[in-house]
C-alpha cells in the first residue's frame, strides 16, 4: 500500500514523521514537494534583519525523513476521490493521502499587487526585501507594509529596526496599512495594545481603516479616495489557495476529509474544529492538525486492508489555543492565558518555541544554532513588562 503526503510544510513534515512510526513498514510513505528544502515559516521574517540565519530556519526535506521517499515535484492537480495526483513531471496514484500543501499570500485581484509587491513566504522573498529596504535607507525614502496581521506586523518590525541599525531611523519611513480598525484585529484587546506599543516605539507608523483598491509603480490607492506614496511595497495581505487547488482553500469538517481517499492539514484548508468554530492559520494549528491526520489515514488504510464494508470512525480534530507569539523587531510580545508578556521573557519564549519545533523534526543541529544567534542579538528594547488582561 501507498501513502502520499503532498507538502513538506508544517503540517506535511508532521504528518510524515508520524506515520513513518505507526504504519507498518509494508507501506510506502512519499513526501511531495517542489522544494528540497523545509522552511521555519514563523521565523522568516528574522531573515530581513539577520540573513545569516538562513542555514538555521532551512533544512533540507530528507534530513527530516526516516524511511518516508521526498520526490521533488510541483504538484499541479489532485483528484482526492480516485487518489491521482498531477505532478509537472509526472504522476502519483495512492491508497490514502494528505493534502498539506499550504497557502499563498493572496492579491484578491487587486490591481497592481502581483507585479509591484513582494510577499514573504520563502527566504528568497526576505532577501529581497531586505535588499529593497537598504536602498530605501540609501535614499531616505518610504517603506509601506499592507496587512496588519502577525506576519505584517513582524516585517514592519524588522524594517524598523533594521534602519536604526542602518543609522536611518530619522530619514526613513515604516508604515504598516490595515484595513480592520486595529493591528492584529482577530486577537485580544490587550495582545493588541502591547503590540501596537511595540510599534510605536519603533516608530512604525500605523493607520488602520485603509483598503487598498489598487497598486501601481509608486503609490497605493485607497477605497474611498487617497492614495499612500511608497518607494518599497510589502504584501501580507492574507492568505489563498495554490495552483493545485485552484487557487481555493475548501472548507472541510473536523475529520479533516478531503475526499474518499484524501484528507488536508494546516492552511490548504479552512478547518470547521470539533465545536464547530474555524480554525485559525498558524504553524500550531498546522502541526496539531497533522496528528489527526495521521490517525484517520491510519484508519482508512486498515478499513481498505480488512474490506470489512463499513466506513471507518475517524478522529476529530479539536481546536486548543495555546497562546500566541509575534516578533516586533528585537520586542516580542506573547499572549500566555489572559496575560501579555514583553521584553525578554517574551523574546526566550518565542525562541524556545523556535528551537523546539526544530529539534521536533529532528534537525538538532538547526535548533541549538537558532538559540545561540537569537540570544547573541539582544536589542534596545528588551527590558520585561507585563500587562493584565
Amino acid at each position: 500500500m501507498h501513502v502520499a503526503v503532498l507538502g513538506a510544510g508544517y503540517a506535511g513534515v508532521a504528518l510524515a514523521r508520524k506515520l513513518e512510526r505507526s504504519l507498518p513498514d509494508d507501506v510506502a510513505i512519499t513526501v511531495v514537494d517542489e522544494r528540497e528544502t523545509h522552511v521555519v515559516q514563523h521565523l522568516i521574517h528574522r531573515l530581513v534583519r539577520y540573513p545569516s540565519l538562513r542555514e538555521e530556519l532551512t533544512v533540507p526535506v530528507g534530513q527530516l525523513l526516516d524511511r518516508a521517499t521526498h520526490r521533488q515535484a510541483r504538484v499541479t492537480d489532485l483528484d482526492p476521490d480516485a487518489g491521482e495526483v498531477g505532478l509537472a513531471d509526472g504522476s502519483l496514484s495512492y491508497d490514502a493521502g494528505a493534502v498539506c500543501l499550504g497557502a499563498r499570500t493572496a492579491d484578491y485581484g487587486i490591481p497592481g499587487v502581483e507585479a509591484h509587491a513582494t510577499p514573504l513566504k520563502r527566504p528568497r522573498h526576505a532577501e529581497r526585501i531586505r535588499a529593497d529596504f537598504l536602498d530605501v535607507c540609501e535614499s531616505g525614502s518610504r517603506a509601506v507594509v499592507v496587512g496588519a496581521g502577525l506576519s505584517g506586523i513582524q516585517v514592519a518590525g524588522e524594517l524598523a529596526d533594521l534602519a536604526r541599525q542602518e543609522g536611518a531611523s530619522e530619514a526613513v519611513e515604516v508604515r504598516l496599512l490595515e484595513q480592520e480598525g486595529t493591528v492584529a484585529p482577530s486577537f485580544p484587546e490587550n495582545f493588541q495594545r502591547a503590540v501596537a506599543e511595540e510599534l510605536a516605539e519603533r516608530g512604525v507608523r500605523v493607520e488602520t481603516g485603509r483598503t487598498v483598491e489598487a497598486v501601481d509603480t509608486d503609490a497605493v490607492s485607497l477605497v474611498g479616495g487617497g492614495t499612500v506614496a511608497y518607494d518599497q511595497l510589502v504584501w501580507t495581505g492574507g492568505i489563498a489557495g495554490g495552483d493545485a487547488m485552484g487557487g481555493e482553500r475548501p472548507q472541510v469538517r473536523a475529520d479533516l476529509r478531503l475526499g474518499e481517499r484524501t484528507f488536508v492539514a494546516g492552511d490548504a484548508a479552512r478547518v470547521v474544529d470539533a465545536n464547530g468554530e474555524p480554525a485559525p492559520a498558524s504553524a500550531q494549528t498546522a502541526v496539531r492538525q497533522a496528528d489527526v491526520a495521521a490517525e484517520n489515514v491510519e484508519r482508512l488504510l486498515s478499513h481498505r486492508r480488512d474490506g470489512d464494508g463499513f466506513a471507518p470512525r475517524l478522529e476529530r480534530y479539536r481546536y486548543d489555543e495555546l497562546g500566541w507569539l509575534v516578533s516586533v523587531g528585537d520586542g516580542t510580545v506573547a499572549q500566555v492565558g489572559p496575560s501579555v508578556l514583553r521584553g525578554r521573557a517574551a523574546k526566550a519564549l518565542k525562541t524556545t518555541v523556535g528551537a523546539g519545533y526544530l529539534a521536533s523534526v529532528g534537525a538538532i543541529e538547526q535548533a541549538s544554532d537558532l538559540v545561540w544567534e537569537e540570544v547573541g542579538t539582544p536589542g534596545p528594547h528588551s527590558q520585561p513588562e507585563r500587562t493584565g488582561g
